[in-house]
């Protein structure tokens, strides 16, 4: 058996005030704080977990290719996922774990329906799903309440 892992990682600030836009972090979305920046809905968390695939492919998604797609009105995040999931070829996904650093949202109450909503992305159990959060003692802008930084490891195997 083969074993290969991926890091992911991305940081987006919070946009504070009125907006149209919702805070949706790992197909989840949030109440308790502002949406974040970006050109896509800009879900964080799955942004990490498609750098993560990325980097056991190769295949760079986040960047050029989600920006075009952004420009052709695809800024669904999720699309993003999909589109490295289909480089994995015959590599099968065995574990995945996600760290939060921000102090807004509460994570702690979403990690059951994020857990749920990204196994469910990947085609894997719950089980192989992990969701850690922390604020990181307030050290980091993230830590302060400024944005959310995620960090993800994805473990694929292969027969």
């Amino acid at each position: 058996m083969k074993i290969k892992t991926g890091i992911g990682l991305d940081s987006h600030r919070f946009v504070e005030g009125n907006t149209d836009r919702s805070l949706v972090l790992g197909g989840v979305i949030f109440e308790d704080a502002p949406a974040l920046s970006g050109n896509s809905d800009a879900d964080v968390i799955l942004h990490a977990v498609t750098d993560a695939v990325s980097g056991v492919t190769g295949c760079t998604v986040i960047g050029a290719v989600a920006d075009a797609l952004c420009k052709q009105g695809i800024a669904e995040s999720k699309a993003y996922l999909r589109l490295a999931l289909e480089s994995l070829g015959d590599w099968r996904i065995s574990h995945l774990s996600v760290a939060l650093e921000c102090s807004r949202p509460m994570i702690d109450p979403k990690v059951p329906a994020l857990r749920n909503s990204l196994a469910s992305l990947l085609g894997v159990q719950i089980e192989d799903v992990c969701i850690t959060a922390t604020s990181g003692e307030g050290l980091t802008d993230c830590g302060r309440g400024k944005g959310i930084h995620v960090s993800a490891l994805i473990t694929v195997i292969k027969d």
